[in-house]
C-alpha cells in the first residue's frame, strides 16, 4: 500500500489498515511485558502452583522451594518523535517527509498495542520537549495520541532545531518503570552534541529500557545525494543557513561523509545494544513496520 499525502487525513483508519495487513501472518505478538523477571525463592506451601517449582533447588536440597517472580504487567511503551524541522524533508507532493512517515509508523505501532492491551506514550521534541503524554491503555488515550500524531503530520515550521538528547533523558527520568522506548528521528544534529545524544541512549539503557531507533532518511537526496548537474542554493532547514552550489562539486566528499555518518550511528547502537531499524523514505511504511516485526517475531 503507498502511502500518498491525501490517504493520510484519516490517520487512525491508515493505521488500521496497515496493522491488519501484516498482523494476520505474525504468529506471536512481536512485543512483551518486561516484568516477569525472577526476584527470590521462598519455602513451598500446599496448594502454591506446582509449575512455580525450581525443580533444581529440590534436586540440590531436596526440599521444595518456589519461584518469586516481580508483579506482571503488560507491555508500556513510549514513542519519541523527532518533530525538528530537518523531519520535515522533502517536501514533495509524491511522497511522505520523514515526520510524516515516523507519523504513520508510530500511529500504526499504537494500533498493535491497543490491540494488545498494553499502554502507551508519546513524547515529541524539537528545540525541547513539546508534548510527553501519560502512559496509559484506556481506549480514549489511543485515540488521543493518534489525534495528536495526526495534527503533526502537517507540521511546516522553519528554523526548528534538534535537541535529542535532553529529550530522551526527560524520558529515561519520566519513564519510571521498564519501558520500550521506540524513537523515530533522522539522527541529523551538531556533531558536538552526538556524544551526548548516545549518552542519552546509554541512559535509557541503564534504567533497563529496551531501546528501538527508527533512522529515517531519504535515500536518493540524502544518502546518495542525487541531483541533476545544475546550480542550486540549500537551504539548511533547522539554521537556515545557505549555499549555492552545483551538486557534482561536492557530491563524491558528501557521499562518503554520509557513509562514515551512518557506520558510526551503527557502531553506536550495537555498543548500546539499540535495535536500529535503517528507513529509506523509498520504502512504503507497512514494508518497513512488516520486515521489522517479523524479524522481531521470529527472534523472541
Amino acid at each position: 500500500m503507498t502511502l500518498e499525502h491525501p490517504l493520510i487525513d484519516n490517520l487512525e483508519l491508515i493505521a488500521r489498515q496497515v496493522v491488519e495487513g501484516f498482523i494476520i501472518g505474525l504468529h506471536k505478538s512481536p512485543f512483551h511485558g518486561f516484568s516477569v523477571e525472577f526476584a527470590e525463592h521462598r519455602l513451598y506451601n500446599q496448594g502454591d502452583p506446582l509449575r512455580y517449582i525450581d525443580w533444581r533447588v529440590f534436586g540440590r536440597t531436596d526440599k521444595l522451594f518456589i519461584k518469586r517472580f516481580e508483579e506482571e504487567t503488560n507491555l508500556r511503551c513510549c514513542l519519541v518523535l523527532d518533530t525538528s524541522s530537518s523531519m520535515q524533508f522533502p517536501q514533495d507532493e509524491k511522497k511522505l517527509s520523514k515526520l510524516q512517515f515516523s507519523c504513520v509508523a508510530a500511529a500504526s505501532l499504537i494500533q498493535l498495542l491497543k490491540r494488545q492491551l498494553d499502554a502507551a506514550a508519546l513524547a515529541k521534541f524539537d528545540a525541547e520537549v513539546n508534548y510527553f503524554s501519560q502512559c496509559r491503555s484506556a481506549h480514549s488515550h489511543y485515540r488521543q495520541l493518534t489525534m495528536e500524531l495526526q495534527n503533526t503530520l502537517s507540521y511546516t515550521s522553519p528554523d526548528k532545531k534538534t535537541n535529542a538528547a535532553a529529550a530522551l533523558h526527560l524520558v529515561a527520568e519520566q519513564m519510571h518503570r521498564r519501558s520500550l522506548v521506540v524513537v523515530f528521528s533522522d539522527m541529523i544534529d551538531d556533531t558536538d552534541n552526538v556524544d551526548e545524544l548516545f549518552s542519552a541512549m546509554q541512559h535509557l539503557r541503564y534504567n533497563k529500557h529496551e531501546v528501538i531507533l527508527f533512522h529515517i532518511m531519504d535515500g536518493a537526496q540524502e544518502m546518495d545525494f542525487e541531483f541533476e548537474n545544475r546550480p542550486y542554493e540549500f537551504v539548511d532547514m533547522e539554521s537556515g543557513d545557505r549555499i549555492k552550489l552545483q551538486p557534482q562539486q561536492i557530491k563524491e566528499q558528501y557521499v562518503n561523509r554520509m557513509k562514515d555518518f551512518q557506520q558510526m550511528i551503527e557502531n553506536k547502537c550495537h555498543q548500546y545494544k539499540i535495535d536500529r531499524v535503517k528507513v529509506d523514505l523509498s520504502q512504503p511504511v507497512d514494508e518497513v513496520l512488516h520486515a521489522f516485526l517479523v524479524k522481531r517475531n521470529k527472534m523472541m
